[in-house]
């Protein structure tokens, strides 16, 4: 089968059985309390500074980005409890919201150009940076939850797939499968190398499985600033992603891989990506250190079910 008739397939296949997705109320921004630290766009919403002085961390920023690492995967983990049929999906970013305050930090999506929430929360054919809202979680949903905090001045960002109630074998694979994708392209870190060989590992192993690879959405450089400008690992193959890996740079790979079409649409909010046939999408995240020999998983360990 052709990929043209493979996403039409899909596509059928899906709607036949679940409900696209679709917008639900978006509650208030929530507040963070004045004693915690905060990044330079928390006020009005722009960052300030977007390209760090060098990629290459010093050895005091990479202590710090261990520990926000550490608390990344623990705000994360702890929805593992939380997420279950007819939860809303903003229960679960008041729910991040406070376990991050409590923690001392600052959850870093929050009026990151405007996003209104803590946490980002995307379902089914959600390809990213879905808002929280009233909709609630359905059984055979999958879902990732991506959480970012900023605390001693960094940021650690990671993000895992759920599965809510009774997912299909199609939807497990797809998870399955790119969680997979992700552990290949954390091993495909080596210094010396251009970070093409992250995205050619990535494809490689998702269209092996008859998947396809987000092509609008990267992986970035992350410490002091959330999104380092210039710095960006794509998760496709690319021979002009040809900048080398340096031991001391840290970044995120965080592959986004369709069952159908690759390719994306906008909502009118401006920040929900969703994939234009609606088949579903999944997406695993870490944030990684270079050492001279590979990576250091800064968000791990990883734990699914």
């Amino acid at each position: 089968m052709g990929r043209k008739s493979r996403a039409k397939a899909v596509k059928a296949a899906n709607l036949g059985s679940r409900r696209p997705v679709r917008a639900g109320t978006v509650s208030p921004m929530r507040t963070v309390p004045p004693n915690i630290g905060r990044p330079d766009y928390a006020l009005l919403g722009e960052p300030m500074t977007t390209t760090p002085s060098t990629y290459v961390k010093s050895p005091d920023v990479i202590e710090r980005m261990r520990r926000a690492g550490k608390e990344a995967r623990a705000i994360l983990d702890s929805l593992d409890d939380l997420v279950r049929v007819g939860v809303r999906t903003d229960e679960l970013d008041e729910w991040v919201h406070n376990e991050t305050v409590r923690r001392g930090g600052y959850p870093s999506p929050l009026n990151y150009h405007g996003y209104p929430k803590s946490l980002c929360t995307s379902v089914n054919e959600v390809i990213c940076h879905g808002i929280p809202d009233s909709r609630a979680l359905e059984d055979g949903d999958i879902l990732n939850c991506d959480v970012t905090i900023f605390i001693d001045g960094v940021h650690g960002d990671c993000s895992k797939m759920f599965a809510v109630g009774r997912v299909d074998e199609e939807g497990r694979r797809l998870i399955d499968v790119t969680r997979e994708c992700l552990e290949l392209g954390v091993e495909a870190v080596k210094p010396g190398r251009p970070f093409s060989d992250i995205g050619r590992a990535i494809q490689t192993h998702a269209e092996q499985h008859g998947f396809s690879v987000v092509r609008d959405f990267v992986g970035h450089g992350i410490g002091e600033v959330f999104h380092e400008r210039g710095l960006s690992v794509l998760h496709y193959y690319d021979a002009r992603n040809s900048m080398l890996i340096e031991p001391g740079m840290t970044f995120t790979i965080e592959p986004m891989i369709n069952e159908g079409d690759y390719r994306a649409y906008m909502w009118d909010d401006q920040w929900t990506a969703v994939t234009r046939d609606q088949s579903r999408s999944a997406q695993f995240e870490h944030t990684l250190l270079v050492t001279d020999s590979g990576a250091e998983i800064l968000t791990g360990p990883l734990r699914y079910t």
